[in-house]
């Protein structure tokens, strides 16, 4: 369909069109006429939308397409739509989100890794091109109602203050009139840091109150598209629900996790066995299919000290619920839509993952990743690991599950997120439910398809062109290729017959049936080694139409056609932005070498109060050096308390604030240790100058420092820290002035207690010239910006 009504929609706004006619004098004249007001909608019959996108999921995870974690709600959407075992991602979280958001190939969008790693190249400058307007903006200009709620992981790093700019924000630039969630990689699911629109919000309830995230999520999910069909029944929405599930840290109510109690006691091989029966039974893979082997680097379960063997069960036992808990809320989502009486009429997407299963958690899991984040992992022996095991996603928790279990999950491909060559790290399951528009409930489509074929299916099935103008800006086409063709012919050819992959070096090409791939390095290998040159990786050749699971290497086979699809790889890379290659690690985790902006210059930053949700790099890092925290206070008749400023939480921080009158230091380290001072006297009434002074002992990273107080110049305190963190408090913590959003750092207050009785007019925050920063290796900086997102 092209235009089917009189508005101009290849060009948005759709422009003002006022008809001529005749102009009385007297609006009484009986000839006066005009033409109703009526409200801008899309074409008729055009569907309301729904895309779900879950996170970090592999392809052999959920029950819908074999995996052991109960996933009802996609398989009642999988009975009564289409499920599509060749559905294709970026291999990495904010490439795909950004993808699926454009219908472009994530280089054409600046999105060639994530956020924290862009360069001033263009395909990897996190920036998208304002001749790239997102689907969501191009359904608003059309009539369409737009939400998203859940994550958000496209906005540029020098862009995610309170202070924006807001333009890649989804209710910014994004073209979503309504959002509700987070702005970064991952979040902790039981006290979130969320923002309504651009403002920062607290959670509704704390984790005690039984508040989880993804219930709140779907809270606003509901609650917004039952407000929309009854304020607005003939418009069309559009939803985006995100969440941050099933990304770390694992967080889920106990009884979620209990019910996989003694499930994963075998281990990773053995579950994979069982999965690929599973598939092979539900038929999502071929009878023909073969099981990928096992990689050298991810060891054997049978390798795994046996005492270290319940930890490891129990983290996929937590993951297991982490997902089924997930899908249960999608269902109260689509549930709702049900009980409108427009799921007829509702075009589905449920995504099964953004990427492959995460590798990301170390050889062992953590409890804690910010113990690995700082190179700690080593406090976490498998006796603390089994002292912990009952509280694996809990509030206690920030966990992660080993990298076995993410292989497991990825059945029966090879390797996972992060690796964009093999089916491993791309290949996620896909539901597609349209009453209206399948004519095939429960049907199975093979066809090539991928991320950036969702915009340009549902502008199809809308009747909605794509635009040659928004906002004054020519654009570019999309680069997907729409679905709909396939949804009423199960044996139509593949029209999506091209498409290559790019993650850091990790390559491939896929091209009418063939794909020809190079792994350039291994996910949880960041640090250490010499990478191949980039002419020196070995590629691999598979046959897509005999084997599914890319388990026959034929390159030593046919070498001419693998050479011909490595020179088509190149000419694809060459076209939509990917070169140059960049697998470097420091130079990207370093704003100045990596040529992107940044917020901090100087050795001084000074905030005011109720300042708030400001990210790590918002802030001067005080790590590895010594620091002085000054206040400008006035302090009641009946004495101060609270907050003054905080950075981090229960998992890594410290603390200015006043208890019981008296001024105070807290420094937690990963949360298993935590540091404080307290000031001998009181602050006394009035407006007063207090510091703290930590005076760094030197001599490498992670080192302590003495800890003195002072009103007014005076010193009335002083304490020991014993050891700091060196590298990051948090991935999803801030700093506040004047309260504390989050967790906690000092076990002293609780956020609810932590706002400041009394004023702050000023706090600021100065650092030494005795950095030893110089000492942390650069592809450490790297390996936690992968770690994070």
């Amino acid at each position: 369909m092209t235009t089917p009504d009189r508005h101009a929609r290849s060009m948005l706004p759709i422009p003002d069109l006022p008809r001529p006619g005749l102009t009385t004098y007297d609006a009484k004249d009986p000839a006066t006429s005009y033409p109703p007001i009526e409200p801008l909608l899309p074409p008729a019959g055009a569907p309301n939308v729904v895309v779900v996108l879950l996170d970090d999921v592999g392809f052999g995870a959920a029950s819908v397409f074999g995996g052991p974690c109960a996933t009802p709600t996609a398989e009642r959407l999988a009975a009564g739509g289409l499920t599509y075992n060749r559905f294709h991602t970026t291999a990495l979280c904010a490439p795909t989100r950004q993808a699926l958001l454009t219908g472009r190939n994530h280089h054409s969008v600046g999105m060639g890794s994530i956020t924290e790693t862009a360069t001033s190249a263009p395909g990897n400058s996190s920036v998208r091109p304002n001749t790239k307007a997102p689907l969501a903006m191009t359904l608003k200009l059309n009539g369409y109602s737009t939400a998203q709620f859940g994550k958000c992981h496209e906005v540029p790093v020098w862009q995610s203050s309170p202070l924006g700019p807001f333009d890649a924000w989804p209710s910014g630039g994004g073209g979503f009139e309504t959002f509700y969630g987070f702005i970064g990689g991952e979040n902790n699911q039981w006290e979130p840091a969320l923002y309504e629109g651009t403002t920062p919000v607290e959670p509704p309830a704390t984790a005690e109150e039984g508040y989880h995230l993804t219930e709140d999520l779907a809270d606003r999910a509901v609650g917004w598209v039952r407000q929309q069909k009854a304020l607005m029944p003939d418009k069309p929405f559009f939803l985006y629900f995100a969440p941050g599930a099933t990304h770390a840290p694992h967080h889920v109510p106990k009884e979620w996790a209990d019910r996989y109690a003694g499930r994963f006691d075998d281990g990773w091989d053995v579950q994979r066995e069982r999965t690929f029966a599973r598939q092979k039974e539900l038929g999502v893979i071929p009878a023909d299919a073969e099981l990928t082997a096992r990689h050298d680097e991810i060891p054997a379960w049978d390798d795994m000290p046996d005492e270290l063997k319940p930890v490891l069960a129990r983290q996929m036992e937590v993951y297991a619920g982490f997902l089924e808990h997930t899908d249960h809320h999608v269902a109260r989502v689509i549930d709702a839509i049900d009980d409108l009486g427009v799921l007829e009429d509702t075009l589905i997407y449920y995504i099964v993952g953004d990427n492959g299963a995460s590798a990301e958690g170390t050889v062992n899991g953590a409890f804690n990743e910010m113990a690995n984040f700082n190179g700690m992992a080593g406090l976490e022996t498998p006796e603390f690991l089994l002292s912990k095991v009952d509280d694996f996603g809990s509030p206690d928790s920030y966990n992660h599950y080993s990298v076995g279990w993410a292989w497991a999950m990825n059945t029966p491909f090879q390797w996972t997120k992060q690796v964009a060559s093999h089916w491993g790290g791309t290949r996620n399951g896909a539901i597609v439910h349209w009453p209206r528009g399948i004519d095939e409930p429960g049907g199975l489509r093979s066809q090539f398809t991928h991320v950036i074929d969702l915009a340009p299916t549902i502008l199809e099935a809308a009747g909605i062109p794509e635009p040659t103008m928004v906002n004054g800006v020519q654009q570019s086409p999309m680069e997907g290729t729409s679905m709909l063709y396939s949804f009423g012919e199960a044996g139509a050819p593949e029209r999506h017959d091209l498409q290559y992959f790019e993650m850091f070096g990790n390559r491939g090409i896929y091209h009418q049936g063939w794909s020809a791939v190079t792994k350039h390095r291994t996910p949880w290998d960041m640090v250490g080694g010499d990478l191949a040159a980039f002419d020196d990786d070995v590629w691999e050749l598979y046959d897509g139409s005999v084997d599914h699971s890319q388990a026959r290497d034929l390159a030593s086979e046919q070498p001419e056609r693998l050479a011909h699809l490595q020179r088509l790889w190149l000419i694809e890379a060459t076209k939509y932005g990917v070169l140059p290659m960049d697998d470097r690690t420091g130079e990207r985790a370093n704003p100045d070498l990596a040529g992107r902006p940044t917020l901090i210059q100087g050795t001084s930053q000074t905030f005011y109060p109720g300042m708030g949700r400001l990210s790590e790099n918002s802030v001067l890092s005080i790590k590895n050096r010594s620091f002085s925290v000054t206040a400008d206070i006035e302090v009641p008749e009946a004495g101060a308390g609270g907050v003054i400023i905080a950075q981090g939480g229960r998992f890594g921080g410290w603390a200015v604030y006043v208890k019981e009158g008296a001024l105070a230091f807290s420094y937690n380290v990963l949360g298993i240790q935590e540091f404080r001072t307290v000031a001998d006297v009181a602050i006394p009434a009035g407006r007063h100058q207090v510091r703290m002074d930590l005076a760094y002992d030197g001599g490498g990273l992670a080192k302590g420092g003495d800890v003195t107080l002072h009103h007014d110049g005076e010193q009335v305190g002083a304490g020991r820290v014993e050891a700091t963190q060196p590298m990051v408090f948090s991935a999803d913590e801030t700093t506040d002035v004047g309260y504390e959003s989050g967790t906690a750092v000092s076990a002293d207050y609780s956020t609810a207690t932590s706002r400041f009785r009394g004023t702050i007019h000023q706090v600021r925050i100065d650092i030494g010239d005795d950095s030893h920063d110089h000492l942390v290796d650069p592809d450490e900086r790297h390996r936690i910006a992968m770690a994070r997102q």
